[in-house]
């Protein structure tokens, strides 16, 4: 199974369930820093030219390939057995709490990690971002509120660790420091977060493909 794969937050959410998983797998890294995810080549695999994508083959041997993280967290969790429930309605609201990842946290989160980056960049006035970073701040502590209300009482978000919570996590891990003090506001999440990263998978899943990155990229200094 080769991933092409960027510790980003989506790429992450893969190297987390591949080691979560115990499934052998070999990492393709797609520098995006130096727009790797644009080449020809990675495009045949994943036309949005956005990591992570997956080469895999099935058991009659055809070849299987997917793009967007979601999808291959749905793959590889049927292909294991593990961490995306078998019955119908636990699986469809593990799925659900996916989508509202995709659609929501990972985007808005985007949003406010570009804009508040715009607005600190030199000869850039920050009144310029003001107006758009008020809006995704908003959304994105709107969407931390409807998590934290989830977890609730609950150890992970659909009670059983599953795909859902690799999904969630990474965006959180990451950005979290941008949208407000974890702890004092959303304590639930702030507790999820701290179980999570508490895994062996997840801390060896931190470090996969870091090596060689510039030191203006320190992903593993936000674990």
């Amino acid at each position: 199974m080769q991933v092409y794969y960027f510790p980003s937050p989506n790429g992450r959410k893969i190297s987390i369930a591949l080691e979560e998983m115990g499934l052998d797998y070999e990492v393709v890294l797609v520098n995006i820093l130096e727009g790797g995810q644009l080449e020809p080549h990675f495009l045949e695999l994943s036309p949005n030219g956005r990591i992570p994508a997956l080469v895999d083959h099935d058991a009659s041997g055809e070849r299987v390939v997917i793009f967007e993280s979601g999808a291959i967290l749905q793959y590889l969790g049927r292909k294991s057995g593990q961490f995306y429930p078998a019955r119908e309605a636990r699986r469809c609201w593990v799925d659900a709490w996916l989508f509202w990842q995709m659609a929501g946290l990972g985007p808005m989160s985007g949003q406010v990690s570009y804009f508040t980056r715009a607005a600190s960049s030199p000869g850039r006035d920050p009144r310029d971002c003001s107006y758009a970073l008020h809006r995704y701040t908003k959304e994105v502590k709107r969407l931390y509120g409807v998590l934290d209300r989830q977890l609730k009482g609950r150890e992970f978000i659909c009670d059983d660790y599953s795909i859902a919570d690799m999904a969630s996590w990474t965006w959180v891990n990451q950005y979290h420091a941008q949208v407000g003090e974890l702890a004092a506001e959303y304590p639930h999440i702030a507790a999820w977060r701290d179980r999570i990263a508490a895994r062996p998978a997840v801390q060896r899943a931190m470090r996969v493909g870091t090596e060689g990155l510039p030191a203006s990229w320190n992903p593993s200094a936000r674990a």
